[in-house]
């Protein structure tokens, strides 16, 4: 066993959560024993309590508590379930961008990005079947809701996620996704500046947490509340029934398309949580559920992701297609992936 240890996080380590870090340092640690310690304040950063997904970069000091030697280790925690043949190929098949540092995805819908509780099947496992020449597994530089399809990025080398994630943080990548929502929002080309707080869900987990809308206004008076801010441009529209929108998410908060335009009126298609109890969309700009044919699966859809690439210092855009229930919503209603504008929030500016 070993004693106390005060640890500086290396320049070329780049910026990760806390227990990642640790696992690189102490492979034979298990993820267990981190968290045990967070919780009980024996893991520190710069001399402050954490938590495992806490953040730590270059020159930051970490007190380690005593630490079981490798030898000390009677049971290795079990290796991760081996990846079907049909899963590893199903996943290298989503891929629609790869160079040495960068794997971007066209996530179908019903793939969580991360697990978490009855999620067995996830991006972040099945990343092993994505390491092709390297001998590290690709890692997560962002996520997408369960149900939300399109561009997620994966990055080859510490570096890169370190990189990436800077990028998102300091909003030097866009993002725009596609969806259809009930109704017609007007004005066509608008903002969405209301701020969100969690709302707790039941069970042991937080199952069914949803988030809630505040008003600008209200801001300062609700504890919890983080601002967000969605720009929006409807495209193309079914009498009132529908219509196809653009939505660019200048912040990242937890389900902010969903509940912005829930909010307003115009809920996305599919949307069981903010859809509204009452899904079934009259023409009236509210209920999740257009009827007919059309999918009751979410149309939302994560489009496009630009960014300037962190190596080359060339600018990337990365497009994903629609997924099958959205395509066959588009071809329904006359629509066409060419139809949109190659910046449709260029009004704005």
């Amino acid at each position: 066993m070993s004693g106390v240890q005060l640890l500086t996080v290396g320049k070329d380590d780049g910026e990760q959560r806390l227990d990642r870090w640790v696992r690189r340092q102490f492979p034979h640690v298990s993820q267990g024993r981190i968290e045990k310690g967070c919780r009980k304040g024996e893991f520190r950063v710069d001399g402050e309590k954490v938590k495992p997904s806490t953040r730590v970069g270059p020159g930051m000091e970490i007190r380690l508590p005593p630490l079981p030697e490798p030898g000390e280790i009677t049971a290795l925690p079990r290796d991760p379930s081996p990846i079907s043949k049909a899963d590893a190929q199903m996943i290298r098949d989503c891929v629609i961008y790869k160079d040495d540092f960068i794997i971007a995805l066209n996530k179908p819908p019903g793939l969580p990005t991360q697990g978490g509780s009855k999620q067995t099947k996830h991006v972040d496992g099945l990343a092993e079947a994505l390491k092709f020449d390297r001998d590290e597994k690709p890692r997560l530089v962002h996520r997408l809701d369960k149900d939300t399809s399109g561009v997620l990025l994966l990055a080859r080398t510490h570096g890169m996620a370190a990189a990436l994630t800077a990028a998102m943080r300091h909003k030097q990548t866009r993002k725009i996704y596609w969806a259809v929502v009930a109704g017609v929002p007007t004005p066509y080309l608008g903002e969405i500046r209301y701020g969100l707080v969690k709302a707790g869900g039941h069970g042991p987990r937080g199952e069914g947490e949803r988030m809630i809308c505040v008003h600008p206004r209200d801001m300062n008076q609700t504890e919890g509340a983080k601002r967000a801010h969605t720009l929006y441009s409807a495209l193309y529209r079914v009498a009132g029934r529908a219509t196809w929108v653009a939505l660019e998410p200048i912040t990242g908060r937890t389900h902010q398309l969903r509940a912005h335009m829930a909010e307003i009126g115009h809920p996305i298609v599919g949307d069981g949580k903010y859809g509204g109890s009452g899904q079934d969309n009259m023409g009236d700009g509210w209920g999740a559920k257009l009827g007919g044919i059309i999918s009751n699966k979410l149309h939302l859809h994560a489009r496009s992701m630009s960014f300037r690439h962190p190596d080359t210092g060339k600018d990337v855009t990365i497009t994903a297609p629609l997924p099958e229930h959205m395509a066959r919503t588009f071809e329904t209603f006359g629509w066409t992936e060419d139809l949109a504008a190659a910046d449709p929030f260029e009004a704005l500016k």
